[in-house]
């Protein structure tokens, strides 16, 4: 199976909208996981930063509704969540952008692997 990137992400905009309610529940996975979520203006080379000893997720203040969920898209995966945790729906969405961060990440490895 061989995915572009933009098929991943026509999948996420699919599954998950770029709207301020979908923001919210992104939020809500990193609130019930203890980490605060604050936007600030910086220079942040990929639009946000992580201090995990304080749970702190800085995001780039200057970026529209959707560059705020795809960073989040992008970071959650990579952070750690508490699971046990998080609320059902908030589960269900963690499980959603787990699993379409691991195609994402097949299908580099399989490009990689094509191009050898």
């Amino acid at each position: 199976m061989n995915t572009s990137i933009f098929e991943v992400h026509l999948f996420l905009w699919i599954m998950l909208k770029y709207t301020p309610q979908q923001l919210q529940k992104l939020e809500a996975i990193l609130s019930q996981s203890d980490y605060v979520v604050r936007y600030e203006k910086g220079n942040f080379q990929s639009g946000w930063c992580v201090l995990e000893a304080k749970k702190v997720v800085v995001l780039n203040k200057f970026l529209d509704v959707e560059g705020k969920i795809v960073t989040l898209q992008d970071l959650i995966p990579q952070i750690n969540i508490q699971y046990d945790k998080l609320t059902i729906e908030s589960q269900r969405l963690f499980d959603k952008i787990t699993s379409s961060n691991k195609l994402e990440a097949l299908n580099t490895e399989e490009t990689k692997i094509d191009t050898v």
